[in-house]
């Protein structure tokens, strides 16, 4: 295998000579070494603070992989995407998610036309209806207006609004419950229509094709239980879609003037900033909502035109590559200490690994390096109570985010200095760990003899020396939660371009689905079994007997 374009960089070279070096790297050492550390290794930006001191490296190791950036194209290419070139190029599509959160007026450009307008008159919709379910003019076809609103989405069409509604709850409008229905698995939409009065409960079906198996088979369950109670002609005040195909969604029975559009440059990962945030803009208001939009743009603003050393998004990129590439770490935990951002670890798993999951460069050869790697997490303090012991004592070293706000939303006394004290201590527990000299210490003064202190100091060292990042915000609010989603979304660009990779496609979620179609026909003897392996076919014999 011929080396690929990252490896046989100039830089990428350096840096495995380097990495050598950083191999014997102490990090509380180098703490000790330079009391100035923190100042020089944290920045902010568009609201945001992030704390990269606990990590494995030294103004040389940025100078590296900044470097390595440069010569990999990285401000050409972050150029390009702003500029809406093509650069999903697979599919030939530009990339420009950021358009739907820059400020009105300005002129953004998609094959010589000026999408701008097509923004704003998808967001004037999206406040119009907004205000008139908030404000209860929006009535049912019995004169009620709206309590539960049913997002219906899979993916990008249900992660984003879900996290989002979560994450901005205290903003949430008091007579509005959010519901969100994605899994084909039909315990998933009846646990919601156990719930909720067809009378006061409005769909938002979000497909863009309107062709979706999973978000279609769930919209038909939902359409057929709500004509139970009512009739085909109350359709259009009870079910709106966000798509872009009006003739399904007319045959389905929604009113077209209900349906809110987006474009095919704006990929699934990438639409809570399009009318897919539909669901956020009804529970915090379009006002909320706009700031929100605002948040992204600040980082926006950040990464377009700070230079790489002051960088937060390709900072946080960089240092991931760092892990992944030169210490082997085959995933990264993301560890939000702040409840309302439960959902968050599972947006990034989509965000991350449905856009560089990838084994091919954008020139279709094969990847001589790794790529993404595993995203996976829970909020703090429940995950120190279930897999923070792989993370200090386990035999892999796994880098951590770590993601608080200063602020409460709540006025219970106490829990927030709680939360943030167990959030900055695990952080230094990873860092510094507990040497055998100093589990030796504390066994002595608890006046254990030397056989029990011999056999217990294995078990209570902590190696330590293990990487995490700190993001703080002053408070979870729609600006500082659009910030963060940005920021993850611009690391995710960088680290694609690094690996030349494209991140903007999914082919891989095709296979399956195309294979799924096949075998349900097969189960519900629509059609024969096809040859198929002893085990899927071993399976498909016993489900049909259940079935």
């Amino acid at each position: 295998m011929h080396p690929s374009a990252l490896t046989a960089a100039a830089a990428f070279q350096t840096l495995q000579a380097h990495r050598a070096e950083a191999e014997t790297w102490q990090m509380r050492q180098l703490f000790e070494q330079d009391p100035t550390r923190f100042t020089h290794m944290s920045i902010e930006a568009a609201g945001l603070f992030l704390d990269y001191s606990k990590n494995r490296l030294n103004s040389t190791t940025l100078k590296l992989l900044c470097a390595l950036a440069r010569e990999r194209g990285v401000e050409a290419q972050r150029d390009a995407m702003f500029a809406g070139e093509k650069i999903n190029s697979t599919e030939q599509r530009a990339v420009l998610h950021t358009a739907l959160r820059a400020p009105r007026g300005q002129a953004l450009h998609v094959d010589g036309q000026d999408i701008g307008g097509d923004v704003e008159a998808v967001l004037d919709r999206l406040r119009y209806f907004s205000d008139r379910v908030r404000a209860g003019r929006w009535l049912g076809h019995n004169g009620k207006p709206i309590t539960d609103v049913v997002n219906i989405g899979i993916g990008g069409s249900d992660l984003g609004p879900e996290m989002v509604s979560r994450a901005l709850r205290s903003f949430a409008h008091p007579r509005l419950s959010m519901h969100f229905v994605s899994n084909v698995d039909g315990h998933d939409l009846d646990a919601v229509l156990s719930k909720v009065n067809p009378d006061s409960t409005l769909f938002i079906i979000a497909s863009k094709t309107f062709s979706t198996t999973e978000t279609m088979m769930n919209a038909q369950s939902a359409r057929d239980w709500f004509l139970r109670s009512a009739n085909a002609a109350d359709l259009p005040k009870h079910f709106v879609a966000v798509s872009t195909n009006v003739e399904r969604v007319q045959a389905f029975g929604i009113d077209p003037e209900n349906m809110f559009p987006f474009w095919d440059w704006v990929g699934g990962r990438y639409s809570i900033w399009s009318a897919i945030g539909l669901p956020v803009a009804l529970s915090i208001g379009f006002e909320k909502f706009s700031e929100f939009l605002a948040g992204a743009h600040a980082m926006d603003t950040h990464f377009r035109s700070a230079p790489l050393e002051q960088n937060m998004p390709v900072l946080m990129a960089l240092i991931g590559v760092w892990y992944r590439n030169f210490f082997g770490s085959a995933s990264i935990s993301i560890a939000p200490y702040h409840q309302d951002l439960s959902r968050f670890p599972a947006y990034l798993q989509q965000l991350e690994m449905e856009s560089n999951g990838k084994r091919v460069a954008r020139d279709g050869t094969a990847l001589d390096f790794a790529s993404c790697p595993v995203v996976w997490g829970d909020v703090g303090t429940n995950g120190q109570h279930a897999y923070f012991q792989l993370l200090h004592q386990g035999t892999d070293s796994v880098p951590v985010d770590f993601i608080a706000a200063l602020q409460p939303s709540h006025t219970l006394a106490g829990h927030q200095a709680a939360l943030l004290a167990n959030c900055f201590a695990q952080s230094e527990a990873l860092m510094r760990g507990k040497d055998a000299d100093e589990v030796r210490a504390d066994l002595q003064a608890q006046g254990l003899d030397a056989a029990a202190i011999a056999a217990l100091v294995p078990h209570r060292t902590f190696p330590g020396n293990r990487p995490s990042n700190t993001i703080l915000m002053q408070a979870l609010t729609p600006a500082a939660l659009g910030a963060l989603i940005a920021l993850y979304e611009h690391k995710v660009f960088v680290q694609g371009v690094l690996w030349g990779v494209n991140s903007f496609d999914q082919w891989g979620v095709e296979l399956g689905k195309l294979m799924a179609k096949n075998l349900q026909a097969e189960l519900t003897d629509t059609a024969q079994p096809g040859l198929h392996d002893s085990s899927t076919n071993g399976l498909i014999a016993r489900a049909r007997k259940a079935l």
